[in-house]
Parts: C-alpha cells; structure tokens; sequence
C-alpha cells in the first residue's frame, strides 16, 4: 500500500478493474495485480463514492469502471475521475449515468493516439449534454440499479466461498493428502496412487477462428478470451458472429456446465465454468475441455486443478513469449500431472458435484440479472420508465 502523510492510499492499474462489479473492494480482494509502489503525486485521484472510469480502448468500450470504496485512492493517468460538483446530484446517479451506451460512445469518439493505444479527450465532456432529474428521481433510480448490483454481488460472494471450500477439500485430498485411511508408499504418493498426466484424464481443443468477415452486431455470441478472467466468465459485452456460418463450426459450440480456458494473452491459463446462454460458441485460443457427456462428472477435479497456483505457474512458466502475447498449446496443457487416484477422485467429483452445479445455477443468474439491469438502465435514465420519489 501506499503511505502518504500518515495515510494509506490504495492504487489501482486498470487492468485489474473489473466491468462486472461496481464496488472496488471486492476488485482488491479478487484481483492479485494491483502493485504497490510509492505515491509520486502524479496519475488520478479518487475519494470514497467517486466513479472512476478507464479511458483508454478498449476498456472504455468494455465498460470497465468502479465506484471508490476507500477513502483514498489513485491510479495511473488512464482513468477518468467524476465527482458531484453540488449537493443536488447523487454519486451513485452518476456511476450509472457513465455506463449509458451513448455517452461511451461519445467520448470514445474523441479518442486519439496510437492504434489500439487510444485515450478520451477531456474536452468532449464540455459537449455532453444530459437530462439532470431531481435529486429524489435520481436516488430512486439508482436504489433500483443498486438492487440488482448488490444481489449480483451477494451471488458472487456466494460463489467465492463455494470455489474455496471445494479447493480446500482438493488440497487436502490431493496435495496434502489428508484423508481416512491414507498409506503413503516408497515414492511419497499414497498407496495405489501415481502421477498422472491430464490428458489422459480428459481433452481439450482450442477454438474457431472466425472470419473477420462473419462478425456482425447481432447473431449468436462468441466467447473470447477477453471474457475469462479471475477464473469467471462474463458474458456482459460478448461479440457475434453471422448466423449462417456458424453451422459449419458445430463443434465449438459450448453448454451448460463447460469448463474453458485462455490460452493467450494477458489472462492465459485462466478458466470459467460456462453459464446458460444459448448457441454459444468459442474463439480462437479458448480451450474447451472435453469431460464427458455430463461435464459436471470431472468438472471438480480438472476445475481445482487449475486454479491451483502451481499449476498456474506451471502454465505461465510453459507458455512461448516469442509472439506479442504468450500462448500455450492444447498438447502443453495435457502434459500436465498431478496426483492420481481413481478411487479418490471420482469420490471427489462425486461429492462435489451437488457444489458445481450450485456455482453454474448462481453464475447463470448473475447473467440474467446482468442482462436485466443493463435493459432497464437506459430506459430508467431517459424517463422511459418513471418512478416514485
């Protein structure tokens, strides 16, 4: 953390902030690349209920902002700070207001730099015109906004606290190997058990490259690896591909219940437990894994794995930074060990399945809930729906 004047400030790179959560403290516990350095004075500066939004592409687009839940932070020139001028405007009125559509339109139309490197003008927000409602409207309408965040991040939490019993179980059994009955032989495994590579567990497959041609605003979704990260899948700003081309690419569509990977860039080696959305289908560099009929059967196990930090390390340590981002390959992934035994787990999918299930039910309703809230919240804004004081 960061010490200034007795003061301890929190600092936030913008690759660590989140566009499916709108408190950033639940971004501190989440997120493990948010640096500590000493304060320089430079960057941005926030305080507690400020909206803090990122500027730079694509993460404007994306949608990636937060409101400041500390009393004071600061971060790097690539966010934009806004703060009530007067008593007469609601903070929370304004976090909602920087997720209209056509307000991040605007100001990513005034976008300059280099490609892929370009940053909002402060001097478009001098011709942004809006329609202020009344404090009281302006409370009302962001309580109802409020509720479906504040549910989304109760199932969240939820979900968190699933994911870790499960993982301890899994280090117990596996790691530990702190069971009933346990025999540990010459080779420091229990007895009965071996390494065993995850290929020959389950498969897995990267996605489908997809045309630049068949890409479209509206047709079925595609998942990408810009949308694993932190071990989820957010389904909130999925791109489409045409209709009619899909058709030919039946084997990358994705279920209920699927287990996929990033296995490129920045977010390599994370993983997500797909939700329930219709003809879903995965990109290039998005690993499916193949766990049977009913993935919920190995999803645990292979699950856990994962989102081991070994593992992860394993991965990072893998992966061929010969390009501009790094990769690993499917062949990589499979080569993978860990400790093995059938008997164990097949108890442990067993006992944790009723857990899987819950998580994919919890994370299904979080993009629902999300789906419901971004329709309501242009139609709340521009007075579409009214509401009582």
């Amino acid at each position: 953390k960061y010490y200034i004047s007795n003061q301890t400030i929190n600092f936030y790179e913008s690759e660590t902030v989140s566009n499916s959560k709108k408190n950033d403290e639940k971004k501190q516990k989440n997120y493990k690349k948010i640096v500590y350095a000493t304060y320089n004075g430079g960057g941005s500066k926030f305080e507690y209920n400020d909206t803090v939004v990122a500027r730079i592409e694509p993460c404007l687009q994306n949608g990636k902002a937060f409101r400041c839940n500390v009393e004071k932070g600061f971060g790097s020139t690539e966010f934009l700070v806004f703060r009530p001028k007067n008593e007469n405007i609601d903070s929370d009125y304004i976090y909602y207001l920087m997720h209209l559509e056509w307000i991040k339109d605007t100001m990513a139309a005034t976008m300059v730099g280099a490609s892929g490197r370009q940053r909002v003008q402060n001097s478009i927000f001098n011709s942004i015109e809006i329609s202020l409602p009344p404090l009281p409207y302006q409370r009302r309408i962001s309580s109802i906004l409020s509720d479906y965040d504040s549910l989304i991040e109760n199932y969240q939490r939820q979900i968190s606290l699933l994911e870790e019993s499960a993982k301890r179980i899994y280090k117990e059994w596996f790691v530990d190997f702190k069971f009933p009955g346990v025999e540990m032989a010459e080779n420091g495994l229990p007895k009965g058990w071996q390494k065993k590579k995850l290929g020959e567990i389950c498969e897995i497959k990267s996605g489908f490259a997809f045309k630049s041609e068949w890409w479209t605003t509206d047709g079925y979704p595609v998942l990408k690896i810009k949308d694993i990260d932190n071990n989820t899948i957010d389904c909130s700003n999925l791109d489409f591909v045409a209709k009619d081309k899909v058709e030919k690419v039946k084997l990358f569509k994705l279920s209920e219940g699927d287990l996929v990977i990033a296995m490129t860039g920045a977010t390599i080696g994370k993983i997500g437990i797909v939700p329930k959305i219709d003809n879903l289908y995965t990109n290039q560099r998005v690993g499916k894994f193949f766990l049977g009929e009913c993935p919920f059967d190995k999803l645990p196990f292979v699950f856990c794995f994962f989102i081991k930090e070994e593992t992860q390390k394993q991965i990072i340590s893998l992966s061929s930074s010969s390009s501009a981002q790094p990769n690993i390959s499917g062949d990589q992934l499979m080569g993978l060990t860990e400790n093995y035994s059938f008997e164990m787990v097949d108890k442990f999918n067993n006992d944790m399945k009723p857990l899987f299930i819950k998580i994919c039910n919890l994370r299904t309703q979080i993009r629902l809930l999300r789906q419901n809230r971004d329709i309501l919240l242009p139609r709340l804004m521009n007075g579409e729906i009214e509401v009582e004081e």
